[in-house]
């Protein structure tokens, strides 16, 4: 493992960015990196840690500079367990480089695919289906609240609503979705690199379940195509330049992983600011205008993907330090959004907020997330209806002290227990 360099400040978490209270709070480590180390590299893994506002713009626009083509699974610190790696090469697919982890050109043609299923039109037309997907879930969430019930939010509400508007668009039959979040903390836990050896060969099994799985779903659409984006993919198996099966596998990966994770993060956090901060939910009951600027807000105080990685193709200056070729980058979200340069007061939640939209929780640049305008949607349609539905709501556990997915570039509650007050209730 690589060491921190010289000259970095005294009294830094020994375990970086892995360090206990980092992932339970970073933003006091994140407030010191801003004003003593903005480009740092961190002691365990031996990444290059950016954490200021101007330094992430200027390292997405150099892309000579700064690769998505990495295979970052290969960069780890602590190698796969070897049973793992035996899973994934004898009993699965190839996992090529496409979308998020490639460079142009290559990466434009997968991009375009992709943004297709995106357009700005197409999510306004979802926005009835995805009311009614909210309205369905919400139904036994007020359910409990008349029979003074608490609920756990993420398993009610956040881990459900973002999988099953991922599922239903790629094409995944409803009978199924309860698999969709399994499979996504399959593909992203060894990401994290906070996990046993253990769970990285179940990790490996259940990677190969969900290729296995969409392969025969593959089989089932050349044969008989649907209106959905699995269809739309395998359309693009035939041609002059046809997708092959591996590279189809891999674009459902990552639509899966984004689609999913990043907006049931983001649920979670987000009703946990307005739960602790009842004087801005107060704010919004009397505007809910602001919803949206909400979304944006809660995006910036509590980003839901912490960072994304880069690998270095040359020896590069970013914020006054010299980042060596072939080094791993950590483009840190979670740390840019709270650069006191870009946002006064960055610790203040503010629904008010007039620039939270300039946060960059779904990045910038060609690697801007393609799914960002339907999460944005999804959490919009969410808070609404949540405000309309219920006069209030609380943490149902005095006391409770949020506990969070443990993962090197995730940020997720792992639990929210919220007691909610129908409207008209006594």
């Amino acid at each position: 493992m690589a060491s921190a360099p010289t000259g970095a400040p005294a009294g830094f978490p020994a375990g970086g960015l892995v360090d206990p209270e980092v992932i339970a709070c970073p933003y006091p480590f994140y407030a010191r990196l801003h004003a003593e180390a903005p480009v740092w590299q961190d002691p365990v893994t031996g990444f290059w840690v950016v954490t200021r506002y101007a330094d992430m713009q200027a390292a997405i626009r150099d892309t000579q500079s700064f690769s998505n083509d990495i295979q970052f699974l290969e960069r780890r610190p602590r190698a796969a367990p070897a049973e793992a790696e035996r899973i994934l090469r004898e009993e699965g697919y190839a996992r090529p480089q496409v979308l998020q982890r490639n460079d142009p050109p290559q990466h434009g043609r997968y991009r375009r695919l992709v943004d297709r299923a995106f357009t700005a039109s197409r999510v306004r037309a979802m926005q009835p289906y995805i009311e009614g997907v909210v309205a369905e879930l919400l139904a036994p969430i007020a359910a409990a609240a008349a029979r003074g019930e608490a609920v756990e939010f993420m398993s009610a509400f956040a881990i459900p609503l973002p999988s099953i508007v991922i599922a239903d668009q790629i094409g995944v039959a409803r009978a199924d979705v309860a698999h969709v979040k399994r499979w996504t903390d399959a593909l992203l836990d060894p990401v994290g690199m906070m996990i046993t050896p253990e769970r990285e060969v179940e990790c490996a099994c259940e990677v190969v379940e969900f290729q296995r799985y969409f392969a025969a779903r593959i089989a089932e659409r050349r044969a008989c195509p649907r209106d959905d984006m699995l269809s739309a993919l395998v359309a693009e198996m035939e041609g002059e330049a046809p997708l092959s099966t591996e590279e189809v596998l891999n674009l459902l990966e990552q639509l899966l992983t984004g689609g999913n994770e990043t907006t049931t993060n983001a649920l979670g956090s987000a009703l946990l600011l307005l739960l602790t901060h009842p004087e801005e939910e107060a704010r919004l009951r009397a505007d809910p205008g602001r919803i949206g600027n909400f979304v944006e807000e809660a995006l910036r105080m509590e980003t839901p993907v912490q960072g994304l990685f880069r690998e270095t193709r040359r020896e590069v200056e970013l914020g006054g330090v010299i980042i060596p070729a072939g080094a791993v980058v950590m483009l840190r979200h979670g740390a840019v959004n709270r650069d006191p340069a870009k946002f006064e007061d960055p610790g203040r939640f503010d629904v008010c907020r007039a620039n939270a939209g300039a946060q960059l929780a779904f990045g910038a640049g060609i690697h801007f997330c393609p799914g960002a305008m339907l999460a944005r949607a999804e959490m919009a349609a969410a808070f609404t209806a949540l405000f309309a539905r219920f006069a209030g709501w609380e943490l149902a556990e005095p006391g409770f002290e949020p506990r969070y997915r443990q993962s090197f570039f995730l940020r997720g509650l792992e639990r929210l227990p919220v007691r909610f007050r129908l409207k008209g209730a006594g």
